[in-house]
């Protein structure tokens, strides 16, 4: 029992010093994603996606990267607009940005990876999607197109049904008098807290569950899992198993993050770290929401073409960064801290969440309580789930 006790808390540690690492970033990534959809509206989505254009393709990864980055709500209000009349390429272009192409993954990449992580995020991130675009002009039929409409109009309940649906942007003004308004103020406090609520259940996930890894498996098995006294094997390896590890793990959206930081260290390659962190949007219990969205060939046809695009991209930036020498020699992702000091992390943390309980005392005095309890209603069931929040 000693033992088995030490080891859960080693991996308590390691995971409780990867959130105080990381705390300060997550609370300026949801807010800066916060501000933005504070002035994004939702209802303007379907209108400026009607094709697979590459037009209209960036505007979905520009639209995507703007949104929550919560996996759960990107697929829910990729039906969404797919239902209010969006092409099916283009919405599931905004899906993968959602999760792929935000703030906060890129600033946690940083800290956690390396700024050439983050780089080959974004640039992966936006090739994946035009890979994914190809494959669906070549294999995506009309007919299953109306098959996954049909199924789509079904309404069938996901997760985070009423998160995609509800659009709380303010619209009316310049720019910067919107944000700082008394309806954006709110509208950015309630994005935030909302946003907190869809994904803190991932964040912790990723974070207990790097911890258990790199507390309890050795080295020496993810250097043999891994390929590592293999180069040339190991660099084709990783892309092709970095998603099915990912799809395994079920840990969604930022969350992923930690359990990269162990692979890395662990010997996959670059490029399978890529294509891990990509595979957030084919953990298995997305693709059941899948299967009841747009039926059971369309979530197959999903899952072949988007672990295609993955493996792909993975491989790709694998390639093009070592050819100009981005890919990191050291194997030094941030994993723990030893303990928690006084130094720049804790000073950032304590006026981080500063903010975060300003801006969570606006949650509480402006209904943002109610709003919270219709995230997960289905539309149809819930009468104000788009609402638009603009008094203060």
């Amino acid at each position: 029992m000693t033992g088995i006790a030490t080891a859960i808390g080693a991996a308590i540690s390691f995971a409780f010093a990867m959130s105080w690492e990381i705390l300060w970033a997550l609370v300026l990534g949801f807010g800066l994603s916060a501000i933005v959809q504070a002035v994004v509206s939702k209802s303007e989505m379907s209108r400026l996606l009607p094709d697979d254009s590459p037009r209209t393709l960036m505007i979905a990864a520009c639209l995507g990267a703007a949104s929550s980055s919560c996996s759960y709500a990107a697929v829910a209000l990729a039906r969404s607009i797919f239902r209010k009349g969006a092409n099916f390429t283009a919405a599931m272009a905004f899906e993968f940005a959602s999760t792929n192409l935000v703030i906060e993954l890129g600033i946690i990449m940083v800290l956690l990876l390396g700024w050439q992580f983050t780089l080959a995020e974004f640039v992966g991130g936006l090739l994946m999607i035009a890979i994914l675009a190809v494959l669906f002009k070549a294999f995506l039929r009309p007919a299953l197109v109306r098959e996954a409409r049909e199924q789509a109009e079904r309404g069938l309940v996901g997760a985070m049904e009423g998160h995609a649906e509800m659009d709380m942007s303010v619209t009316d003004g310049p720019l910067i008098q919107r944000i700082f308004s008394p309806g954006g103020f709110t509208a950015v406090s309630h994005s935030f807290v909302m946003d907190w609520a869809a994904i803190w259940r991932d964040i912790a996930g990723g974070l207990l569950l790097a911890g258990a890894l790199a507390a309890w498996v050795p080295t020496e098995f993810w250097q043999r899992f891994f390929l590592v006294r293999h180069p040339v094997a190991a660099l084709f390896w990783g892309p092709l198993v970095g998603p099915i590890v990912a799809m395994l793990s079920f840990v969604c959206s930022i969350g992923n993050v930690p359990l990269a930081a162990v692979l890395w260290n662990g010997g996959i390659s670059f490029g399978g770290v890529i294509s891990f962190i990509f595979a957030d949007l084919i953990v298995l219990p997305i693709l059941n929401i899948y299967r009841k969205y747009y039926g059971g060939r369309v979530a197959l046809f999903l899952l072949a073409t988007s672990y295609t695009a993955m493996v792909m991209a993975g491989l790709v930036v694998e390639l093009v960064f070592k050819a100009f020498g981005l890919v990191p020699r050291e194997r030094a992702a941030v994993v723990l801290e030893p303990h928690v000091t006084l130094n720049y992390t804790t000073g950032l943390n304590v006026i981080f969440l500063g903010l975060a309980g300003v801006l969570l005392v606006r949650f509480f005095k402006t209904n943002g309580p109610t709003m919270l309890r219709m995230m997960n209603v289905p539309r149809g069931h819930a009468p104000h789930a788009e609402h638009r929040h603009h008094t203060g």
